[in-house]
């Protein structure tokens, strides 16, 4: 007699944490395809980005949120809502913690903010010597688990550069799981739409190029799709910026166009316009237009 079939398991887990702390390269390197645009600039994850894991077994639909930090404009207090928005009514949720710049005061607000149940990523562990790794976990389970309550947060010290821990990781949540349905077609890694994703890689390549203040004041929209042909509005918020956007001879506009297309279907033809819309991190109607 054969033995019984093992359950399929699916569900939302979404992963949050303070900016840089790794959420999008972990999701990214679980899916094994870029889901989500990664740079070292805080708050590159603008919107809740849903990756879909399809196993035999199980469908794990990873949310990547926006960065949780002190906003000091209108858009990064949208970025904590949606961030917020995306953790509630999921199956799990897993907090991200930066090894490398330890628990600091945000991450343990985060934490104490996060279900009881709550897995806890320690990333960036690659290059922090073991000691070092104990001592962070300690301070998350610390951190997250209020006096004289029992801890019912599992850890994890990964790399989602290297992918060290990820395994363990990933099989720890597909246990954790309802049994259920798959909720996304077997083929389908990702519901963001082509559009939005262009945008996306078109500021991904911005922020490579970008320096200070400017990274914040960058947001991509693609205006027409008629494909091949794609346009896309780069806003800035003054005039010195929109400079510095389009580079000496337009060098840098080139360079950004030459990536993304090497990213698109063959035969894209990818057109960049810059536009100065005043302080537009600070006006509703902006940032209801921009989607955020």
């Amino acid at each position: 007699m054969s033995a019984p079939a093992e359950p399929f398991r699916s569900g939302f887990v979404a992963v949050v944490g303070r900016p840089n702390v790794g959420k999008s390269t972990l999701v990214n390197q679980v899916l094994g395809r870029k889901v989500s645009i990664v740079s070292d600039k805080p708050n590159t994850t603008r919107t809740p980005i849903r990756g879909v894991l399809d196993r035999p077994d199980a469908q794990v639909v990873f949310v990547d949120t926006p960065g949780v930090h002190k906003p000091r404009t209108l858009l990064g207090q949208r970025l904590n809502a949606a961030a917020e928005q995306a953790s509630d009514g999921v199956d799990l949720v897993c907090v991200v913690v930066d090894a490398r710049a330890g628990v600091g005061r945000g991450d343990e607000r985060l934490l104490t903010q996060m279900p009881g149940d709550a897995v806890v990523a320690l990333n960036k562990v690659d290059g922090v010597r073991a000691d070092r790794v104990l001592v962070q976990l300690r301070a998350a389970a610390a951190a997250a688990t209020p006096e004289g309550e029992d801890d019912r947060h599992e850890y994890f010290p990964i790399s989602a550069r290297t992918g060290a821990g990820l395994d363990e990781l990933v099989e720890h949540l597909v246990g954790r799981l309802p049994e259920g349905p798959a909720y996304f077609p077997r083929d389908q890694w990702s519901d963001t739409p082509e559009a939005i994703w262009v945008a996306e890689l078109v500021r991904e390549q911005l922020l490579a190029r970008a320096r200070e203040e400017l990274p914040h004041s960058i947001a991509t929209r693609v205006t027409e799709w008629d494909w091949p042909r794609i346009r896309c509005e780069i806003l800035v918020e003054r005039e010195s910026q929109k400079g510095i956007v389009i580079g000496k001879g337009g060098e840098v506009l080139k360079a950004v166009g030459t990536a993304v297309r090497a990213e698109l279907a063959s035969g894209a033809f990818l057109e960049l316009h810059v536009t100065v819309e005043r302080d537009w991190q600070r006006q509703p109607h902006a940032l209801d237009r921009l989607g955020y």
